[in-house]
């Protein structure tokens, strides 16, 4: 990794992670659950906002699907939500991880959010994940009034895997006529099971995420042995159309095999005519916002906020 310059305030964390990571078989991804669950910082919950987890119905008997709800504590009137959808390569993550994010967003923007414990691959491969995102958002809009929300603006927002997830959900609910979705936060999307990117093809040892682990997150997401043409909901940069989808923000990171997928899926929505932000951090990597005290990672934050009360401010 010598060959990255990576930004100096990030330089002490790379010598403290993974790089390539083993997710060959089943025991092995979920060693890596157990590993990434044991490495979830205890944050004290903040006073300002008040969470509350629920069950919300599932689609087609598949069970119902948690979610965490975090609001605002002694907010009046309505106010705008958000559906976030936690990162991990489509095989780990949980509502937990996100927990800081969740309740830092709620207190900033003044928005209700709501996090997904979708089913996790290899296990439940595609579209088992999606599904269960695609019921808490329709449970998220149906029951927006008594969740102190104003169902027109709700948006969905998501890192990584859970970036491409949050992109497949605006496709989902455009072509099904709905619920209605306002914006969509694509932080660093995993949207290209083809891995041909100039990003995807060089970087191949960078810290947390490289190209050997996207491969198994795509074999394990699309399902053992899957063949034909891969459905633009699983990998949404093979959607054809993407006029009439919402306003967007895009994140990518320099050193992050994922970048170039991200840049070009923000490329194509503005040629469709859709309003998008792109901001693609130098000398980071895929999951440097773990570094939260970190120039860029201060950046992020802040700018997310900000466009987040901007986005979803009431007319």
């Amino acid at each position: 990794m010598s060959d990255y310059e990576f930004h100096p305030d990030l330089v002490d964390l790379i010598a403290l992670l993974p790089a390539v990571t083993d997710f060959s078989t089943l025991e092995k991804v979920r060693e890596v659950r157990r590993l990434h669950a044991q490495m979830i910082p205890q944050v004290p919950d903040r006073e300002d906002v008040e969470k509350e987890d629920r069950m919300v119905p599932g689609r087609d008997g598949a069970g119902d699907v948690a979610v965490r709800i975090c609001r605002p504590r002694e907010v009046r009137g309505a106010l705008p939500g958000l559906l976030e959808i936690h990162g991990g390569g489509f095989m780990t993550g949980s509502i937990d991880m996100m927990d800081p994010w969740c309740q830092q967003i709620a207190a900033e923007v003044q928005a209700v959010v709501i996090s997904v414990e979708y089913r996790l691959a290899p296990e439940h491969p595609f579209p088992a994940g999606l599904d269960d995102c695609y019921s808490a958002l329709c449970w998220f809009a149906g029951e927006a009034e008594g969740l102190g929300v104003e169902s027109s603006r709700i948006a969905v927002a998501g890192q990584s895997a859970g970036g491409g997830l949050a992109a497949a959900l605006a496709l989902v609910a455009r072509d099904r006529g709905g619920p209605a979705i306002a914006y969509q936060l694509l932080e660093i999307p995993e949207l290209d099971d083809r891995l041909d990117t100039p990003s995807m093809l060089r970087f191949q040892d960078t810290p947390l995420w490289n190209r050997p682990n996207a491969v198994w997150s795509w074999r394990h997401y699309l399902g053992e042995g899957h063949e034909g043409e891969v459905s633009q909901y699983a990998a949404p940069a093979r959607a054809k159309e993407l006029a009439g989808l919402p306003p967007a923000y895009v994140s990518t990171m320099e050193f992050d095999p994922l970048r170039d997928e991200g840049i070009r899926y923000a490329a194509r929505m503005l040629e469709a005519g859709v309003s998008v932000e792109l901001h693609s951090y130098a000398g980071t990597f895929h999951g440097s916002a773990l570094a939260t005290t970190a120039e860029p990672s201060v950046r992020n934050a802040r700018e997310v906020a900000t466009i987040l009360r901007h986005a979803l401010r009431s007319e």
